[in-house]
């Protein structure tokens, strides 16, 4: 299968393209390096270093890995999504090449408008691009579980059935997003449901959880990390944990730290994409997974770090609770639902504290990276700014 990674410098896009490609799949790759610049600008950088995508790709011919073709360019220029989709046709594509950081959009209004456009333009180009050139093509879109918000009753996996007056329907499950980021995904996905339904366009729409980790299975040089973001801008909250603990510096969960998301590793998140792209939908279906392992409150992510650390190295990892900067409730119920992909055949394959272990043995060995900037792990942006 041809597939075409819109993203493929990112977290996820990287490994993504190891796997598909060590399952035989023919991967073609575009990325504008937006992650790479927007991280120089808040003052960090990988905490892993990662190569030029040209010497990642030689690194992967050089090991008989396969054959990666690469297009710099950026996704919200209709021009340059027209080429790559043109010259490539592919049977498949799965965009991660948006603006991914909640606190980047709420910076100011320079960067939610950045994030609006860049985000919301991106998808367009691909939905008409796919429906001009390539109309058997697949979109997989990845989404987020905060599109959701935190609502008071389960969540569904995207569509819910309701009776009201008297009457029944079954339909999109309401959104209730945290940032200008999340909105945009939101967006999103209601541009590729009306997509689907005037123009038949095969999509899958991922709701990921938080994605943590620093490998996967395909993942076993230095030379091929993908890069892992520990400041408060770019990085998440288990990843930031980690490296606290490395660094020897307070974990800091926001605010009283019952907040809870759904979570999983790397590893996993790329094992379900890959699925996803393996059993496609029908021609003219639009499906919607839940994508995480299991949910849990941040304190509980902070305590695991803290006892991981101490049983692999015998020293304390100090937890600091600090100032929420987000508007978010903190007490809350939450309870999702994620059977779909389970049934489609995913089956986890790493568990919370194997993958904590993993993270901090890989970060220890570049702690000098940590430090070097370590104020930008502790939260500037704040929503009500």
């Amino acid at each position: 299968m041809k597939v075409m990674i819109m993203g493929i410098d990112g977290y996820i896009g990287w490994p993504l393209a190891l796997r598909l490609l060590r399952e035989g799949h023919e991967v073609t790759g575009i990325d504008n390096f937006y992650t790479r610049r927007r991280v120089r600008e808040v003052h960090s950088e990988s905490a892993l270093p990662i190569s030029s995508m040209e010497k990642r790709i030689a690194e992967v011919g050089k090991r008989g890995l396969g054959d990666i073709k690469f297009f710099r360019g950026d996704v919200s220029n209709s021009e340059k999504m027209h080429e790559a989709i043109k010259s490539t046709e592919p049977d498949a594509v799965v965009h991660l090449a948006e603006q991914r950081s909640a606190p980047y959009s709420m910076m100011g209004l320079r960067q939610a408008k950045e994030t609006m456009v860049k985000n919301i333009v991106s998808t367009i180009n691909l939905i008409y691009e796919v429906k001009d050139q390539v109309p058997d093509c697949h979109i997989l879109k990845l989404g987020t579980m905060g599109e959701y918000g935190t609502p008071n009753i389960d969540i569904p996996e995207g569509f819910f059935d309701i009776e009201y007056r008297g009457r029944k329907d079954r339909l999109p499950f309401p959104k209730n997003a945290g940032s200008w980021y999340h909105w945009t995904k939101v967006h999103d996905t209601n541009n590729l449901m009306f997509a689907n339904r005037v123009w038949e366009l095969s999509v899958t729409d991922v709701m990921q959880g938080v994605v943590y980790g620093t490998r996967t299975e395909d993942i076993i040089y230095p030379a091929l990390f993908t890069r892992f973001d520990t400041d408060e801008v770019w990085g998440t909250a288990l990843n930031r944990f980690c490296a606290q603990a490395v660094a020897g510096i307070p974990i800091t969960p926001y605010g009283k730290g019952n907040q809870a998301r759904g979570f999983l590793s790397l590893e996993d998140s790329v094992s379900c994409l890959a699925l996803g792209i393996r059993k496609p939908p029908e021609r003219g279906e639009y499906r919607v997974y839940n994508q995480f392992d299991e949910y849990y409150t941040v304190n509980y992510l902070a305590e695991t770090v803290q006892q991981v650390y101490h049983q692999e190295t015998g020293k304390n990892a100090e937890i600091k609770h600090i100032e929420n900067p987000r508007v978010e409730l903190e007490d809350h119920y939450y309870h999702p639902e994620n059977q779909k992909l389970k049934d489609l055949g995913y089956r986890r394959k790493r568990e919370l504290r194997q993958e904590v272990s993993i993270i901090l043995k890989d970060l220890e060995k570049y702690r000098d990276r940590i430090l070097k900037h370590r104020e930008s792990i502790i939260p500037k942006t704040l929503w009500k700014a």
